[in-house]
């Protein structure tokens, strides 16, 4: 089986090469799976990976962040991961949010 090296420089060179091509598309990813403020019923359900009677449960529940303003219920994204987060809520949801909220 043939043996390649490469020297510290070209190791380098291969690297920024690599970091050039692939930082774009990996922000354009991540900016493509951004979450809108507003999450629908369907939405909702796909991101947390629940049913319909959970999701009704959670919609009905006294300090939910969920909004019926618009004619239908919307999930407050923010709201929800702030809810998530706090302690009380930690035992019930367990969700792996892939950006920092501010």
């Amino acid at each position: 089986m043939p043996v390649t090296t490469f020297s510290e420089e070209e190791i380098q060179s291969f690297v920024s090469e690599i970091k050039k091509q692939l930082v774009p598309v990996l922000i354009k990813e991540l900016e493509q799976k951004q979450l809108p403020p507003l999450l629908t019923r369907k939405q909702f359900m796909e991101l947390v990976d629940i049913g319909s009677t959970k999701c009704n449960e959670l919609f009905n529940r006294e300090g939910f962040p969920v909004t019926r303003e618009f004619g239908h219920p919307r999930v407050v994204t923010k709201l929800f991961f702030d809810w998530v987060n706090e302690s009380a809520n930690q035992s019930e949801v367990s969700l792996r949010y892939p950006y920092r909220i501010i």
